[in-house]
């Protein structure tokens, strides 16, 4: 199939297996460039919200592009359903993501994906495989330095999504607004030759209650990865990238594509890092304006 496949939530939930090969082998709309893919071991994204305009899918698209890794997490919010339900939005960068994802699995990358609270209605088929990525509501990754790490979306610890559903809702649709400021203000940034920069990053940063709120996540989550028995854990889900030790337990949250624009990844040694992607194409494209001048 040479056509580009429009391949979107709806046909995902009804697609069989020939629906997939089809999707699998047609062209992106983006093709992906013949470039050196720097490798991993592991890496980890999350919180990407294909399906709403806020979604950084040209980023994440480059991301997929220039990495490779023996295991690829990821790690819940893929897929907004909540903003999906509301009203829809899927352009051919985000269906771009989805074939790369898939693609990747085909090749022979091992995908685990876990669902999260805006993409939950896929939690129900935890234990399945489809197209090659392995459904699971949580995993346990075993690193190269022989730590064992919790991977789980976080949402379980976050109390306002829990006992307070309509609570989250709210604060969803102020985030929304928040986002459609922040991609003015980068529209702007763009036209005055400017890198990307995260206006609600920013603002998360400077409000003291949510500044509260994501060290009292961390601490909770870190707690309850030790209960559990295991070196430490990985999740997303506050669209805060963070690698701490908290109470002897390694804490890392792998970020979002709609602020950050960050992955967690693991080196062949164990050693972890996190990519602030943003900067890396910000530090390529001056390492082209200094090819060129030279």
């Amino acid at each position: 199939m040479n056509a580009v496949t429009t391949f979107s939530p709806s046909s995902i939930m009804g697609a069989d297996i020939t629906d997939i090969a089809d999707f699998i082998h047609s062209r992106p709309a983006i093709p992906e460039p013949i470039v050196e893919r720097r490798q991993y071991r592991t890496i980890w994204i999350s919180d990407v919200h294909l399906g709403t305009r806020g979604c950084n899918a040209g980023m994440l698209n480059d991301f997929l592009d220039h990495v490779d890794s023996e295991t690829m997490y990821l790690v819940g919010d893929m897929i907004d359903g909540w903003r999906l339900k509301k009203k829809f939005y899927w352009p051919a960068a985000h269906n771009d993501v989805l074939w790369r994802l898939l693609k990747r699995a085909k090749r022979g990358t091992r995908v685990v994906y876990i669902p999260g609270n805006h993409d939950e209605v896929f939690r129900q088929y935890s234990g399945l495989d489809f197209g090659g990525i392995s459904i699971r509501r949580k995993a346990i990754h075993e690193t190269a330095d022989g730590r064992r790490l919790l991977v789980l979306h976080g949402d379980e610890f976050d109390a306002i999504t829990l006992a307070h559903r309509w609570v989250a809702h709210i604060g969803d649709a102020a985030y929304t607004m928040l986002m459609g400021l922040n991609r003015w203000v980068n529209a702007a940034r763009r036209r005055m030759g400017m890198p990307y920069w995260s206006l609600s990053k920013h603002a998360k940063a400077k409000v003291k209650n949510a500044v509260a709120f994501i060290s009292h996540f961390e601490e909770v989550v870190a707690h309850a990865a030790g209960v559990r028995g295991v070196e430490g854990v990985v999740c997303g889900h506050i669209h805060t990238a963070e690698m701490r030790e908290i109470a002897g337990i390694a804490y890392y949250n792998d970020g979002d594509w709609v602020e950050g624009c960050t992955a967690l990844v693991e080196h062949f040694d164990g050693r972890m890092e996190l990519l602030h992607w943003a900067d890396e194409i910000a530090a390529r494209e001056r390492d082209k304006v200094v090819t060129l001048a030279a």
